[in-house]
């Protein structure tokens, strides 16, 4: 299959196999890539800036076309969250959030339904024709995944959602999504450049190697859900985000033989 078809399997959600990005310039991107999630996992991908993270979220949203091998997509839509919140100013929360369905022509109805289900979800209740310029950076976030969930996609992708953010915002927003990904179940590549926002979030950690970006480690985190804010100042939190960060340092010392 191309690069942006649907998967015919139900066990896979998101499939990259032997992918390759090269753009017009002559820079590869990536190279190599091997990397399938199950329905329900949440993936944190991990690596040096230029590595190509950003471009594995393009190719698994149809935007950008692989030169090497092929990305398969299970059937259920995608929704996809940006770096910066991308909210239109003149539009108030709820209409910012309803746009997905505006642009799908649902009837006015199911559209308000939908908008009261998100913004109840989100926690942003009251603030519905409140104005961006109205919230802070974490409230601005909050619609900005309000509106990627809106037509319940299977499939989300997140592109440094949080990074912009304070570190108490950051981790708030952190525990916010394990819940919404606990009421919804969808399947979740995220990707981030903290090692600990990876580690807290994931059931799998993957770290990328400097361009061309290849998978280097593919870690399973076997950490108890629901996750308590708690579990950050755990030993063994600690011991596998240092795990993490060795492998995206190259020091094999710091490495834990089996995490």
């Amino acid at each position: 299959m191309e690069g942006g078809g649907r998967a015919n399997t139900s066990t896979t959600a998101l499939r990259f196999a032997g992918v390759g990005k090269r753009f017009a310039s002559g820079t590869v991107a990536v190279t190599g890539i091997d990397l399938a999630l199950r329905p329900g996992e949440l993936v944190a991908v991990v690596g040096p800036s230029g590595c190509g993270k950003s471009t594995l979220l393009r190719l698994a949203a149809g935007l950008s076309r692989p030169s090497d091998g092929t990305v398969e997509v299970a059937p259920g839509g995608v929704g996809y969250v940006f770096q910066d919140a991308t909210l239109l100013p003149w539009r108030s929360v709820a209409r910012n959030i309803g746009l997905p369905a505006e642009l799908r022509k649902l009837p006015r109805a199911e559209r308000e339904r939908r908008v009261a289900e998100a913004v109840e979800l989100v926690g942003l209740h009251g603030f519905e024709r409140h104005l961006p310029r109205m919230l802070s950076g974490g409230m601005r976030m909050r619609v900005s995944l309000a509106r990627a969930l809106l037509l319940d996609p299977d499939l989300l992708l997140f592109d440094e959602p949080f990074g912009a953010l304070d570190e108490l915002t950051r981790e708030r927003l952190n525990d916010e999504l394990l819940r919404l990904h606990a009421a919804r179940r969808f399947t979740g590549l995220f990707v981030t450049h903290s090692v600990a926002e990876a580690v807290f979030l994931s059931t799998r950690v993957v770290v990328m190697s400097a361009r061309p970006g290849r998978v280097v480690l593919d870690l399973p985190v076997r950490f108890d859900r629901p996750r308590t804010p708690e579990l950050r100042f755990t030993p063994e939190f600690t011991a596998l985000t240092a795990h993490v960060s060795a492998h995206l340092r190259g020091d094999e010392r710091r490495r834990i033989p089996n995490p």
